[in-house]
């Protein structure tokens, strides 16, 4: 029996949690209706045709992007938050991401992270060009991590297994470092890791360039 009633967030919603699961492809009109218990005609009348619903769905993913709240007493504190944030964010919804991406709108989804970013570089103190680096340095990494972590989430198991690469013989000057490369690696932790290291840097004090000591002249 169909549902009597139906919002577009609703149907929107649907849409969203179908694309997750199974991917663009399985989109369809009748799918999305059969998981809403409702008419295909009751889709049409609330989101248009599938192409249409692409753009609606997209364009949620945009704003939903967006919602950035970041957390922390400092500012180095506030962009690991951020970084935590989009990653999350990205790796729920690969999907949609893509979509978004086909659309030429993935700077647009990325503007409100930056601007994020922009104002904690500021209230660390930083400016101009120096400031537009840190900013950009960390949006790179944090798209660069995510990408070498769904490389090495959908690579075939290696032979060797790393743990027989590194078994302490591997390496008898440091066998702790042997074990520790023998063990999984923990993309959480190693992310925080190097998010926390770059910022350190990018927020540090620049460095001083060698004085010029003015003298007489012969």
């Amino acid at each position: 029996m169909a549902r009597s009633s139906l919002t577009r967030d609703e149907v929107l919603g649907a849409a969203a949690a179908l694309v997750k699961q199974r991917g663009p492809a399985a989109l369809t009109m009748r799918a999305l209706a059969a998981d809403l218990g409702t008419a295909v005609t009751s889709i049409y009348w609330h989101v248009g045709n599938r192409e249409s619903l692409l753009d609606a769905l997209v364009e949620r993913t945009v704003q939903e992007m967006g919602a950035l709240s970041p957390v922390g007493r400092t500012p180095a504190e506030r962009i690991e938050s951020v970084a935590r944030i989009l990653r999350r964010e990205l790796r729920e919804r690969p999907h949609l991401i893509a979509m978004v991406h086909e659309r030429g709108l993935t700077e647009r989804m990325f503007l409100p992270a930056q601007q994020a970013l922009v104002h904690e570089v500021h209230a660390a103190g930083l400016r101009g060009a120096r400031a537009a680096d840190a900013v950009r340095a960390v949006q790179f990494q944090i798209v660069g991590f995510l990408l070498v972590e769904r490389n090495r989430e959908r690579s075939p198991a290696q032979s060797p297994a790393e743990s027989e690469l590194w078994d302490p013989a591997a390496a008898p000057h440091d066998p702790a470092l042997a074990r520790a490369l023998a063990r999984p690696a923990d993309p959480e932790r190693l992310f925080l890791l190097s998010v926390r290291a770059l910022v350190t840097a990018l927020l540090a004090a620049p460095p001083q360039g060698p004085r010029t000591v003015r003298g007489t002249g012969p």
